[in-house]
């Protein structure tokens, strides 16, 4: 606890290092001016101050010096806990070490904690300004660059980029949701989606409503059964968007503002194709939107008097005609396999078909592809 011969004082200097997990790589280091070295330490790991601490600090400052013997005596505290507390404000910089006497008691002076914070903090703040400028330099370097890239681009007339990072196909939707001013499309095929990720739909879509953005939603009616999606649609639809449901979908986009469009990448379901080529992204708004017209108001089913039920048999005898396995009209309609094929097996006893090949061959003659003759 106490201070050698020749201890004169502490200064602050910092080194950088590999970050470690939870830590940056900044680590102030005590330094003795006798040139030995306490161990780096962190900031974090400073504790907060205790109740000891605080009342051998009020101590010192009432007396003008401390020393830690008197200390045990007025606070009532034994010698242990005096050391400790000690040695937790010397390491703040809130003690400051006296020159031995020559009776070789350590003594300590109070220190402004004014003065001990901007001797702790100030070297980090000073190394934290110079990573901020490195950052900026960076940022400065790289816009550069985009600019180039996208001339480059605009000149080709290429107009899309494949990107096979899902952690940067989320950062680019992100951000285009973040740019969204006018209009904001979705395409999505398949039945209900996942709970958390229409809660994160719903936060995202909130905060471009309340820009004034202009959201429309196409989901397959199957979505009308899923009772996530049902709670999403209502919560949603309160504050202004539009969502409508057909049998089938022509594929998974996302449109902002008819400037860009996120496709799925047909390799890779985490990796995306983004296009931003006018004519082509003028196509695809095109698309959705000729969907759309044809589209119904999205009912939960619950609820539902609407022509979606009928329609999503029709589309299964229609796909029954085409000679589809039902694995695949089950995915064309979003629906899983069990209630597909539930829907066939009433579409058979419909048909009056006893056979899965029947049924196909009579649905093809109901929608008059064909002459069944006698079945």
């Amino acid at each position: 606890m106490g201070a050698g011969p020749g201890y004169t004082g502490i200064c602050v200097t910092t080194t950088t290092h590999r970050p470690t997990a939870g830590h940056g790589g900044t680590t102030l280091r005590l330094d003795m001016h006798d040139g030995h070295a306490e161990p780096e330490t962190d900031l974090a790991e400073f504790d907060s101050l205790s109740e000891d601490d605080i009342r051998l600090f009020h101590l010192a400052v009432g007396r003008g010096q401390l020393d830690p013997r008197d200390a045990v005596e007025a606070l009532g505290m034994d010698q242990e806990l005096v050391g400790a507390a000690v040695r937790r404000l010397e390491r703040m910089h809130l003690l400051r070490p006296l020159p031995a006497g020559t009776d070789g008691i350590a003594r300590f002076v109070p220190v402004n904690p004014d003065v001990a914070a901007a001797g702790l903090v100030a070297p980090l703040e000073s190394e934290l300004r110079r990573r901020l400028a490195d950052t900026q330099r960076v940022r400065g370097e790289l816009a550069l660059l985009g600019q180039v890239y996208a001339q480059s681009r605009a000149r080709d007339h290429a107009g899309l980029d494949e990107v096979r990072e899902l952690g940067t196909v989320i950062d680019l939707i992100a951000d285009a949701t973040a740019r969204c001013r006018e209009e904001a499309l979705t395409c999505q095929p398949g039945g209900g989606r996942a709970p958390h990720l229409l809660e994160q739909a719903y936060t995202r879509d909130l905060t471009m409503i309340r820009r004034g953005v202009r959201m429309r939603t196409l989901y397959q009616h199957t979505a009308r059964h899923h009772a996530p999606t049902q709670e999403y649609v209502e919560r949603i639809t309160q504050v202004g968007a539009e969502v409508r449901t057909t049998s089938e979908l022509f594929g998974r986009m996302i449109a902002f503002d008819r400037e860009v469009v996120f496709i799925p990448h047909q390799d890779d379901p985490d990796s995306a194709v983004v296009i931003r080529d006018p004519s082509t992204v003028g196509y695809l708004c095109t698309v959705f939107d000729q969907w759309w017209s044809q589209a119904d108001h999205y009912t939960p089913a619950r609820f539902s008097r609407s022509p979606a039920a009928g329609e999503i048999k029709e589309a299964i005898i229609r796909l029954l005609a085409e000679g589809l396995k039902d694995e695949v009209i089950a995915r064309r309609l979003g629906m899983s396999l069990r209630t597909c094929r539930k829907h066939i097996a009433e579409i058979m006893e419909i048909l009056g078909a006893e056979s899965r090949f029947q049924a196909g061959y009579l649905a093809r003659a109901a929608i008059g592809l064909e002459d069944p003759g006698v079945a």
